[in-house]
């Protein structure tokens, strides 16, 4: 590991006429091409926490005693400890399984009801696990991360405990029935890991048991089977250079395991699958690119990422377990509007979720005489939906519905008949009726038509004079269709402000093709979309630069901070929220190896080179007027270092550019783990936007 990840001064050293990185003023003497602000990265150090600590005052100071923020406090306070809110659920053998937050239960409570109870609406709950009374009890903050049951009973669960809400978790056996843990039981201390159960006395186990055995990315690549004895035998071994190695039991209609589908990630993108069973190991002759989904009538089912043996890329196929060496099976190829969002596995059917035209559907595959014929849903138009929970001893699935103006729903559908009912939706949340949202297209740089959304007052003026929130996000193929936002909605547009999402490329709204054709040396592509859908905007009279603001997290925050240098005359707001921002060392802070397929090797010269080319924080700039800037993030963040904002906060500072910085100190990278902290952090963010925008 540390001959491959070479110290940075050396990477800066052969590349240096490209960098030009300009550092600027600095609190302390540094050697040339030394990163000034590199003791930000030391997350815990008195001297970082005592800079974030004066940070939080300053901006604390400046957004908390704005006339809006004790309003906009309280009303989104509402929003996120509502007691009407939906219940979402978790089948879970015949049991429905639910985590609920309010006032009263700031961490939570894990809680069980029965499936009949659920549908009724006027659920019976019954509490398993007090996330609250258990902190309290040991001293820490638990966050529930889920719980892997043992079927069919599913009465033995493994629970997921993330002490702050981190991705390392804690893994504890509990018993449903007794509604304790298992004196005794499987128990594995927080680390990044997989665990699945074979049967009620085996698991299999990936993580971290020793020095040397994580990836550069920090995650496990050696697989295991740990028994109650505590007995343990390795059954597969990645490679150090891996991202990770993960597990999932293949089991048939009974609940039986049979056998393993073993995922050696190469990198982020890339896999080699093999199945593991009777003691046997074989590798599943798949391209690289392809991800597991599930298994159903005895098949194993994947997404293809690429060309495949005249399979094209988007499509749902299947490998027959028996039999995984013979003709792949097509379950579903999307068409060119089209691209699948995610597959789900009931029993025995497939659902997949799609867009097309960035608008969704739900389809329900089956094997019939031979071939997989699929039935499109009954369910709302015009709507984007998640399939919420899909259950293992029968075809029910759980899905919502949700669009810009209307709130979410959730509908219980038995995949077996096609019967769809809705069972549950949330109360509206503002005046949707005072709201209009309109598709728009802008043309990139290269040609590329770019969709986005506007979500406005009716009635808006053409003028440029509407304060508009632009959000992007442009990676991992991860789409960004219409979604229902209620702090959106109650504290900005009920105020005359517009929303937008821009659908640029490197997201899944088009397929795979849509994500590939921004990676790495062509990551420019995606930063010119995101601009060209502001010039759109402008030119429409939609908005203007003054009155336009962008926000983007974790990998958005790429895109604000690189946005924010390169184009500083298009926007009067940006908001980075838990962010990418020195892409020069990403590769070494967290998680951040792991997302080498998609960004670069900042240790290649050639990659170094086209990185440094965008990177927010090493093409800042003396003497350029910038917009203030508001950097946020998550001390408990283990997955996009905290550093990233820090730095970049600092640097600013050091350029006398004017910006605000806010460190919350628990909720992880998700940075909801607390409804009240949650409702704190939008209160600010909408006071930031307001001041920038508004006034």
């Amino acid at each position: 590991m540390k001959t491959r990840f070479r110290p940075l001064a050396r990477a800066l050293s052969l590349v240096a006429a490209v960098l030009a990185l300009n550092l600027g003023p600095a609190p302390r003497a540094a050697p040339a091409g030394e990163d000034p602000f590199l003791w930000l990265e030391d997350i815990e150090s008195p001297r970082a926490l005592e800079w974030v600590a004066r940070q939080n005052a300053r901006t604390s100071a400046v957004l908390e005693s704005d006339r809006r923020y004790a309003p906009f406090l309280a009303e989104a306070r509402t929003l996120f400890t509502a007691s009407d809110r939906i219940a979402w659920p978790s089948l879970r053998g015949s049991e429905v399984d639910n985590v609920w937050q309010d006032a009263s239960h700031v961490q939570g409570v894990w809680r069980t009801a029965s499936a009949a109870s659920y549908r009724s609406g006027r659920p019976d709950w019954t509490t398993l696990l007090d996330l609250d009374a258990l902190s309290k009890a040991e001293g820490r903050n638990w966050i529930f991360k889920g719980a892997t049951c043992l079927p069919p009973e599913a009465r033995l669960c493994l629970v997921r405990l993330s002490d702050g809400g981190g991705d390392a978790v804690e893994i504890r056996e509990f018993d449903v029935a007794r509604r304790a843990f298992v004196e005794g039981g499987f128990r594995f201390p927080a680390s990044k890991l997989t665990v699945n159960w074979l049967d009620a006395d085996t698991l299999a186990v990936a993580r971290v048991a020793a020095d040397g055995e994580a990836t550069a990315s920090g995650y496990p690549y050696i697989l295991r089977t740990v028994n109650r004895r505590g007995e343990s035998r390795e059954i597969f071994r990645g490679q150090p250079t891996d991202v990770s190695v993960a597990a999932s039991v293949l089991r048939d209609e009974a609940g039986r395991s049979q056998g393993l589908v073993i995922n050696r990630s190469v990198d982020f993108f890339r896999s080699e699958f093999s199945l593991w069973r009777d003691g046997r190991l074989i590798r599943l002759p798949l391209p690289l690119q392809a991800t597991y989904q599930g298994s159903a009538q005895g098949r194993m089912i994947f997404i293809l990422k690429e060309d495949w043996k005249g399979l094209s890329s988007g499509s749902v196929i299947a490998l027959r377990r028996d039999d995984p060496a013979g003709t792949p099976e097509r379950v579903f190829t999307p068409g060119p509007t089209q691209a699948v969002q995610d597959v789900s596995v009931t029993a025995g059917l497939v659902a997949i979720n799609l867009l097309d035209e960035v608008k969704g559907a739900v389809e329900v595959f089956d094997m019939t005489r031979g071939r997989w014929t699929g039935e499109r849903l009954s369910l709302p138009r015009d709507a984007t939906f998640q399939i919420v929970s899909a259950s293992d001893i029968d075809d029910v699935l759980m899905i919502s519905a949700e669009g810009f103006l209307d709130p979410p729903s959730l509908w219980r559908v038995d995949a077996a008949t096609g019967e769809t009912a809705r069972i549950a939706s949330l109360p509206p949340r503002f005046a949707a009726e005072g709201a209009e949202v309109a598709q728009y297209w802008a043309t990139s740089s290269d040609g590329a038509r770019i969709p986005y959304f506007v979500v406005s007052p009716k009635g808006a003026r053409k003028d440029g004079s509407t304060p508009t929130l632009m959000y992007g996000y442009g990676g991992f193929e991860i789409a960004k269709p219409p979604i229902y936002l209620p702090e959106m909605g109650r504290l900005w547009l009920a105020r005359g402000g517009a929303y937008v999402i821009a659908n640029i490329r490197g997201g899944g709204e088009f397929g795979p093709a849509w994500h590939q054709s921004v990676m790495r040396e062509k990551r420019q592509l995606a930063f010119d979309d995101f601009a060209a859908v502001a010039r759109d905007m402008t030119a429409r009279g939609l908005t203007s630069p003054r009155r336009l603001g962008i926000y983007g997290r974790s990998n958005g925050g790429v895109l604000t901070t690189v946005s924010m240098t390169q184009h500083p005359e298009l926007w009067n707001a940006v908001v980075v929220e838990s962010p990418l921002v020195d892409m020069l060392r990403y590769h070494k802070l967290s998680a951040g190896a792991s997302w080498v397929g998609e960004y670069g090797d900042p240790e290649v010269p050639a990659d170094a080179a086209f990185i440094a080319r965008y990177s927010g924080y090493q093409n800042l700039r003396p003497g350029v007027a910038y917009p203030e800037a508001y950097i946020t993030t998550n001390t408990r963040d283990d997955r996009v270092h905290p550093g990233h904002a820090r730095k970049f906060a600092a640097r600013l500072e050091a350029l006398g550019v004017p910006y605000l910085y806010y460190e919350q100190t628990l909720g992880g990278h998700s940075n909801d783990s607390d409804p009240e902290l949650n409702a704190r952090r939008w209160a600010r963010h909408y006071v930031y936007l307001a001041r920038r925008l508004m006034d």
